[in-house]
């Protein structure tokens, strides 16, 4: 067993499957890098460009000073919230976390 992956290893092919990972991974990094966004930003990605919901549309999560105070960065999402959010935007609870 040891021998045929090591004569895999071996084939000329390996090479070229070197040079297409590399050239994928360049690409990947350079067109495909995901910003450093927060939870809150992606909610209000999700409402806004995705959903077109305003704050009052949020009832679900909490009440609207809660909600306010999530958007303008004062209070964090809890557990709660975060599932309901990834239940109204079909998304998984790991995008707000």
């Amino acid at each position: 067993m040891v021998r045929a992956i090591q004569d895999t290893l071996k084939h000329p092919a390996m090479s070229l499957a070197d040079i297409v990972g590399d050239l994928i991974e360049d690409y990947e990094t350079l067109h495909l890098r995901s910003p450093d966004t927060t939870d809150i930003d992606t909610l209000k990605f999700l409402m806004q460009q995705q959903h077109g919901l305003k704050q009052n549309d949020l009832t679900e999560i909490d009440s609207q000073d809660v909600v306010s105070e999530i958007l303008s960065g004062k209070r964090e999402l809890n557990i709660r919230q975060i599932r309901t959010l990834s239940k109204q935007f079909g998304v998984s609870s790991a995008t707000f976390v």
